[in-house]
C-alpha cells in the first residue's frame, strides 16, 4: 500500500528515530553509498523505512527533496549491491516531494553487509555490528540454547531427583500438585523438560534454573556463578573463591544473601546512635546479579557470571558483549535469552524489562555512591559499584558519569535535569551551585547531555536531557 500524505504527517510527530525509522533532509541530493549503508542497518534490525525530504530534528517538517529523481534506478542499484528488494513511494506532499524507501528485513540467519561492513543503528549513528550480534543472527536457524538437552533418558523419578520442583511452585505461589505426573506436565508446559518416547529430556532451561546441583549436568557445571573476595583493592590476595551450586531460580535468594553477607559495612552515627550500613545497597546488588545471569552468553564455554568484592568496590560481570550500548542500558532493553528472562520475571527474580538499571542508579544516588560504571571488554560485560565518595573526592570522569546517569534517570521519569536536581543528587548546598554547573559543563563537553531547549538563555531556567533524547 502506497504511503499517504496523512501517514507522512503522522510520522512527523514520532518522538525519535529508531532502528526501523530514519529521516533525512536531503534537500538537493543524498549520497547513494550512504543510502546503501542505511539500508544495510535497517535490514539487519528487522527492516524499516527511510524518508527523504523531512528534517531529522524535532519539531520535524517537510522541506521536500530533489534526491534520486529516478528512484527505479536507485532501488535497482541497491538490489545489485545487497540483493534486497527495496521498494519506494514518491509522495507529493503540499510542502514538497517526500521519497520513502521501504527496506525489508534480512533473511533469517543471514546478516546483510556492504563491502564487508555489517552495520546497525546506535543512537543516531551507524556502527559495526558486534561479533555477539553477528553470532546470534547466524545461529537463528539453530535450536535455541535454552531448549537443547542438558540430560536425556530420564524417568519421572530422575527428574524430581535432580530438579527442585518444589521451588518452582513456591516461587509462583502455587500449590504443589498431588501427583508426580501433574508436576511433570507442568514442567513440560514451561519447556523445562520435554517428552522423548517413554522418557524425559531435561532442557538447559530447566537445569540452569532448577538444578539442585549444577554439577549434576556435565555441560552446565561451569555456568555456576562464582563469588570471589579479595584482600585490598587488587587481585593479589584472594580471601575467598566460592562457586554456587544451585540453579539460578532456586539459588538466587541464597546467592544474594551470601554476597550481601560478604559486603563490607560502614559505621554511621545518626542522632547519637551508631549503626552498621552495608557499602552497597542490596537492591542494586540484586538487580545487577539478576541482569548478569539473564544477559550472559551461554555459548561462551568455560566461563561464568562472577561477583568480585574488593575493599572499595564490587564488580559483577557476565560472559558476552551486550546488544546495546552501555549508555542506553537505562532506557532500552534487549535480552540475549528471552525464555530465561521471561520465566525469571514471572518467578519474581528480576524486574520488568528495562526497570532494573533504573533501580540500581536510584539506589546509588540514595546511598550517595559514585555512579556505577558499565564496561564492555573483549568477551565480558561488567558493572562496577563503588564505595562512598564525597563530591570533592570524585574525579572528572566520576562526575560526568554521575551527571549523565542522573540526567537519564530524570528523563525516563518524564522530568528534566536541572542544576538544583544535580545538587540534590550530590547533596550539595546552594552555595555549591557553581560546582554543579561545572559538572554539567563537563558532561555537555563530553557529549553526554545537552540543553533541552537550546534557545533558553536564562541560566536559572536551563534544563538538560541525555544526548540521545
Amino acid at each position: 500500500m502506497a504511503t499517504t500524505i496523512p501517514q507522512i504527517d503522522t510520522l512527523l510527530t514520532v518522538r525519535s528515530e529508531n532502528e526501523h525509522l530514519e529521516f533525512k533532509e536531503a534537500a538537493n541530493n543524498f549520497h547513494f553509498e550512504e543510502l546503501v549503508d542505511y539500508c544495510v542497518a535497517l535490514a539487519n534490525e528487522g527492516g524499516g523505512r527511510m524518508l527523504l525530504g523531512i528534517t531529522d530534528k524535532v519539531p520535524r517538517r517537510v522541506i521536500g527533496t530533489k534526491a534520486f529523481e529516478v528512484p527505479e534506478r536507485t532501488v535497482a542499484g541497491i538490489y545489485e549491491r545487497l540483493h534486497l528488494k527495496v521498494t519506494f513511494d514518491e509522495v507529493a506532499h503540499p510542502a514538497g516531494r517526500v521519497l520513502v524507501f521501504h527496506v525489508p528485513s534480512r533473511p533469517v540467519g543471514q546478516p546483510v553487509h556492504y563491502q564487508g561492513r555489517y552495520l546497525m543503528r546506535a543512537g543516531e549513528e551507524l556502527v559495526p555490528m558486534t561479533p555477539d550480534q553477528l553470532k546470534k543472527i547466524m545461529a537463528e536457524g539453530e535450536p535455541d540454547w535454552a531448549l537443547k538437552p542438558a540430560m536425556t533418558e530420564c524417568d519421572g523419578e530422575k527428574v524430581v531427583q535432580v530438579l527442585d520442583t518444589q521451588s518452582y511452585f513456591d516461587l509462583l505461589h502455587l500449590p504443589y500438585p498431588a501427583t508426580r505426573e501433574a508436576v511433570l506436565e507442568r514442567f513440560a508446559s514451561e519447556r523445562l523438560i520435554e517428552r522423548s518416547g517413554g522418557s524425559w529430556i531435561i532442557t538447559n532451561l530447566g537445569a540452569i534454573l532448577f538444578a539442585k546441583k549444577l554439577e549434576s549436568f556435565d555441560r552446565l557445571a561451569r555456568k555456576a556463578p562464582r563469588v570471589v573476595v579479595y584482600e585490598g583493592t587488587n587481585k593479589l590476595k584472594t580471601k575467598l573463591d566460592k562457586p554456587r551450586s544451585k540453579g539460578y531460580a532456586v539459588g538466587f535468594q541464597g546467592l544474594v544473601e551470601f554476597i550481601n553477607g560478604l559486603v563490607p559495612s560502614n559505621e554511621v552515627i545518626e542522632q547519637a546512635l551508631r549503626r552498621e550500613v552495608k557499602m552497597f545497597p542490596e537492591i542494586a546488588v540484586r538487580e545487577l546479579v539478576a541482569n548478569a545471569l539473564i544477559h550472559q552468553d551461554f555459548n561462551e564455554s568455560g566461563t561464568s557470571v562472577m561477583v568480585e568484592i574488593y575493599d572499595d568496590r564490587m564488580e559483577i560481570s557476565n560472559p558476552g558483549k551486550p546488544f546495546i550500548s552501555p549508555d542506553r542500558f537505562i532506557d532500552e532493553y534487549q535480552s540475549r535469552n528471552e525464555r530465561l528472562a521471561d520465566l525469571m520475571r514471572r518467578l519474581g527474580i528480576c524486574e520488568e524489562k528495562g526497570s532494573g538499571v533504573d533501580k540500581v542508579i536510584q539506589a546509588a544516588e540514595a546511598f550517595q555512591l559514585p555512579a556505577p560504571d558499565f564496561r564492555v571488554g573483549e568477551k565480558r560485560t561488567s558493572v562496577v559499584l563503588f564505595g562512598h565518595k564525597d563530591f570533592e573526592d570524585m574525579d572528572r570522569n566520576d562526575r560526568i558519569r554521575a551527571t549523565y546517569q542522573h540526567c537519564c534517570l530524570r528523563y525516563v521519569m518524564n522530568e528534566k535535569m536541572t542544576n538544583q536536581s544535580l545538587r540534590e543528587r550530590f547533596r550539595l548546598s546552594e552555595k555549591k551551585t557553581e560546582s554543579a554547573s561545572r559538572a554539567i559543563r563537563d558532561a555537555v563537553e563530553a557529549d553526554k547531555i545537552k540543553l533541552a531547549d537550546p534557545e533558553q538563555t536564562s541560566l536559572r531556567y536551563r534544563n538538560y536531557v541525555p544526548f540521545w533524547a
